[in-house]
């Protein structure tokens, strides 16, 4: 689409301000120097995104010189066509005061090429000329100045991803794996066997920990093969598992039956391993209560610790729930959380069931 309309506007430049002087010249060596800059320039044209810092000054010197041998009647259309793509790359460096400038110098022009008593033709193409060039050069770095916006904000978001999933991943087995040391450490008669059952815990716990960082970093790079939905409602029973584990009595309740989309189920889960992560740091020996179920096109993930609840001045300020809530956001669901009237935290959360990326 590009080529086409790159090769529409030479095609529109050269055949309204090159080839009716160029035909109507009687010398034959201006005619074929006027066919040869007419030739260059629709080349030049075409090619802009290819050389953009040297069609600009191309398709000027070509207009020149069109203009000097009388072949040429081009207010330098070809050369602000080729300038825009070289100021849409460089639009962060553009300082404002250039900018400005590019402004005054545009509407000053545009004001004098209006026609008047005494004005040359020659006068005209060139306020007409300055015009063109400073408007392309406005446009274009407003143009780049939003794409470049566009690309921070995506990479914020990236980042933003990044970040929920690191906390999540990495926060959930160091809350697990301290929690099993501190359990194991408590005990003054533990035997050896149960020193190495923490030990093997310990190491699963980081294991997988560090599968899923490797999954992410594939995830980023795009490599085939990368997992989809590596984090799912299939794996809450090892969640749960790891739970227990770590000395947190759970009771789940996962009833799915339906199909659920890998992307509901990645952020169920993660809902799930960041509300057991705080049971195990801030509610650690309570009981737990882990609801998973279907209601029509949702599902609804319910987790309800029994122990002290939150502060008021704590509810809901960590960087973990804020996760959640963003999480559940993208996919168009809702999570909320509070102390619970019977004691203890709860979170509950609603995501659609077939949750698009």
């Amino acid at each position: 689409m590009r080529r086409f309309v790159d090769g529409l506007a030479a095609s529109i430049v050269v055949g309204m301000f090159w080839l009716p002087p160029t035909v109507a010249s009687a010398d034959r060596s201006r005619l074929v120097a006027g066919v040869v800059l007419a030739c260059l320039t629709a080349a030049v044209m075409a090619l802009r995104r290819r050389l953009p810092a040297v069609s600009p000054l191309l398709a000027a010197g070509a207009t020149i010189a069109g203009s000097v041998l009388g072949v040429c009647q081009d207010p330098m259309l070809a050369a602000a066509w080729c300038l825009y793509p070289l100021a849409v790359a460089r639009a962060d460096r553009t300082r404002t005061i250039v900018l400005v400038l590019a402004g005054l110098l545009a509407a000053l022009a545009t004001v004098a090429a209006v026609p008047g008593e005494g004005a040359s033709g020659a006068g005209q193409r060139l306020t007409l000329a300055v015009a063109a060039l400073s408007v392309s050069w406005l446009l274009g770095t407003a143009v780049g100045r939003q794409i470049a916006a566009a690309r921070e904000a995506e990479r914020a978001r990236v980042h933003l991803a990044v970040a929920r999933d690191v906390h999540d991943v990495v926060g959930h087995a160091l809350a697990v794996i301290s929690a099993e040391a501190g359990v194991t450490r408590s005990l003054a008669d533990a035997s050896e066997q149960e020193l190495r059952d923490t030990l093997a815990g310990v190491e699963s716990h980081a294991r997988r920990a560090l599968e899923e960082m490797q999954a992410l970093v594939r995830g980023l790079r795009s490599e085939p093969g990368a997992p989809e939905g590596v984090a799912g409602i299939a794996r809450l029973d090892g969640l749960v598992a790891a739970t227990r584990a770590a000395g947190v009595g759970v009771e789940a309740r996962i009833e799915v039956n339906g199909p659920v989309g890998d992307v509901a189920g990645a952020v169920a889960y993660r809902i799930v391993q960041e509300s057991l992560s705080n049971v195990v740091r801030y509610a650690a020996g309570a009981a737990c209560t882990v609801e998973l179920r279907q209601d029509g096109g949702e599902i609804v993930v319910r987790v309800r610790d029994h122990g002290p609840g939150a502060p008021p001045a704590q509810d809901g300020n960590g960087s973990g729930l804020q996760g959640m809530r963003e999480r559940a956001r993208l996919v168009g669901g809702t999570v909320t959380w509070g102390n619970h009237p019977g004691g203890g935290f709860e979170v509950h959360a609603r995501l659609p069931v077939g949750s698009a990326p």
